[in-house]
C-alpha cells in the first residue's frame, strides 16, 4: 500500500496573526500488482443486533435477522465472524469462527431463533465485543451495529465507559432502523469508533446497507493507521477534524507521543483518499520571519515493524503585503463551506422539531444553496425529502408538508457527507 501527504494552506500570515488553518489529504493507492487478498490481512466482522421489545413492531427484528444471514454469506471462508444480541444483557448468539460453510449454516439456524424482548442497553454490547476481541491484536475488526430504540437513559455514563475501553480496538458502523432512535447516540458510537452511522428508515433497506458497508469493510488493506503531526513545542493544536468523507471531529481521539509529536487514529484503510482539518495556533513572528507549524505523517505497523511516510513540512511566513494574507486556500474555502452547509442542516432541523418554521426555512434553504452550489449531490437529495428547493441560487425552499421523521432523520445522519474539493475546480 502506498500513501500519498499532500497540504493545503495559505503560508502567509499578517503580522501579528496566530492561526494557520490547512487541509490535509491523504491518499492510499495498492502498490503495483498488489490485491488485498495477497496481503493475508485477518478480517473479522461482528454483527451487533438489536433485540429490545419494540425491534417486534414493523417487522424489524425479521428485517434484521434477514440482513445478517445475507451478509454471512457473502463472507469469505477466510474470514471470522460472530453475532451478539443486546437488549438489558448481552448475549453472543454465535461465538467467533470461520465463515465456513458449515459455520454459515449453524449461524443461520441460531440468527433465526432471535425474538424481540427487553430494555436497550447499549454499553453491554459495546462490552461484550471488547470481551470478545481480547487476544486478536492481529486482526482487522468491524462491527455492524443495528438498533431501533433510544437507550436506557441509566446507560449513557456505562456507554461512555465502554466506548473509550474501545478506542482502537475495533471500527463500527451503526444503523438506526426505523424512526424511534437517538441520533446523537449513533454518531458518538460511530465516531468514537471511526465508523459511519446512517438511517434506515425503511427496514427493508437495511440488507442492502449492510451489504455495501460489508464490501467496504472486506476492502480494507491496512489495521490502525495513523496521522501524526511532528511540531515545535511552541506550536498548538487548536482543530482535529476529518472533513472528507464526511465531517468528523477527532479531537477526543488524539493521542500524545511525546512532547512534540500526536498521533491522530484513523482505523483501517484500503485504497482511498480522506482529508484532514489541522488548524495551528503559532506564536506570531516578525515581517519576514518563517515558522514550521506542523509535519504531518502517515504510521501504520507492518510484520511487527511501525512503517513512516513523511510529508511535507507546513510552513508558515508573516507579511504585510495584504495581496498575500488575505487569500484564503481553496481547499480550506472549500471544507469551511460544508461545515457551514452540516451546521446549516443541524440548526435547521433543531428549528424545525421546535415548530420554529420561519428559522428552518432560512437555514434549510442556506444549506440548499450551498450544497447545490457545491455539488454535495448526496446531501441535496436528502435535502429534498425534506424540503422543495424553488431557487438554490439564493436559498429559496419551502418546507414540505408531508415529510415525516424518516426524512429529517436521513438528512440529519447524511448532513455531515461532503463532497472533496477537486483541484482547479470552481469554488
Amino acid at each position: 500500500m502506498n500513501f500519498k501527504i499532500e497540504n493545503f494552506y495559505n503560508p502567509h500570515l499578517s503580522v501579528g496573526a496566530s492561526r494557520l488553518d490547512s487541509i490535509i489529504s491523504v491518499t492510499a493507492t495498492a502498490t503495483d500488482g498488489e490485491t488485498v487478498t495477497q496481503n493475508n490481512i485477518k478480517k473479522a466482522i461482528i454483527f451487533v443486533v438489536d433485540t429490545s421489545g419494540s425491534m417486534d413492531g414493523d417487522s424489524k427484528i425479521q428485517t434484521a435477522k434477514l440482513a445478517v444471514r445475507k451478509s454471512i454469506d457473502l463472507l469469505d471462508a477466510n474470514s471470522l465472524f460472530a453475532v451478539i444480541s443486546f437488549s438489558n444483557y448481552a448475549e453472543v448468539i454465535v461465538p467467533l469462527r470461520l465463515a465456513t460453510e458449515e459455520n454459515k449454516e449453524i449461524a443461520h439456524y441460531e440468527v433465526k431463533r432471535l425474538v424481540a424482548g427487553g430494555g436497550t442497553q447499549m454499553s453491554r454490547a459495546i462490552l461484550e465485543v471488547l470481551d470478545m476481541i481480547t487476544g486478536l491484536d492481529d486482526t482487522m475488526i468491524h462491527v455492524q451495529f443495528v438498533t431501533d430504540g433510544q437507550n436506557n437513559i441509566n446507560d449513557h455514563k456505562l456507554l461512555e465507559k465502554a466506548l473509550e475501553q474501545s478506542e482502537g480496538k475495533f471500527q463500527c458502523d451503526c444503523w438506526g432502523i426505523g424512526t424511534d432512535w437517538e441520533p446523537k447516540e449513533l454518531k458518538n458510537i460511530a465516531n468514537t469508533l471511526l465508523g459511519t452511522a446512517d438511517a434506515v428508515p425503511n427496514p427493508d433497506c437495511l440488507e442492502k446497507n449492510f451489504g455495501i458497508a460489508l464490501a467496504k469493510a472486506m476492502a480494507k488493506d491496512i489495521g490502525d493507521v495513523r496521522l501524526r503531526i511532528q511540531t515545535p513545542k511552541s506550536v498548538k493544536i487548536v482543530t482535529v477534524k476529518q472533513v472528507s468523507p464526511e465531517i468528523v471531529d477527532l479531537s477526543k481521539l488524539v493521542k500524545r507521543v511525546d512532547d512534540k509529536n500526536i498521533d491522530i487514529p484513523l482505523g483501517a484503510w484500503g485504497t482511498e483518499n480522506r482529508e484532514y482539518q489541522i488548524a495551528f495556533e503559532l506564536v506570531p513572528q516578525s515581517e519576514g520571519e518563517e515558522m514550521m507549524a506542523g509535519r504531518p505523517k502517515v504510521v501504520y505497523t507492518k510484520n511487527g515493524q511501525e512503517v513512516v511516510i513523511d510529508g511535507e513540512r507546513i510552513v508558515a511566513a508573516w507579511s504585510t503585503d495584504i495581496s498575500r494574507t488575505s487569500r484564503i486556500n481553496e481547499q480550506v474555502a472549500h471544507y469551511t463551506g460544508q461545515e457551514e452547509l452540516a451546521q446549516s442542516i443541524k440548526d435547521g432541523l433543531e428549528a424545525k422539531a421546535r415548530g420554529d418554521i420561519d428559522s428552518a426555512t432560512v437555514l434549510l434553504g442556506k444549506a440548499a444553496k450551498i450544497a447545490v452550489q457545491s455539488g454535495n449531490e448526496e446531501v441535496t437529495a436528502r435535502l429534498k425529502k425534506v424540503v422543495d428547493i424553488v431557487d438554490a441560487e439564493v436559498g429559496t425552499v419551502r418546507l414540505k408538508s408531508n415529510a415525516g421523521k424518516a426524512a429529517d432523520l436521513e438528512l440529519d445522519m447524511g448532513g455531515t457527507m461532503t463532497i472533496r474539493k477537486r483541484t482547479g475546480a470552481a469554488k
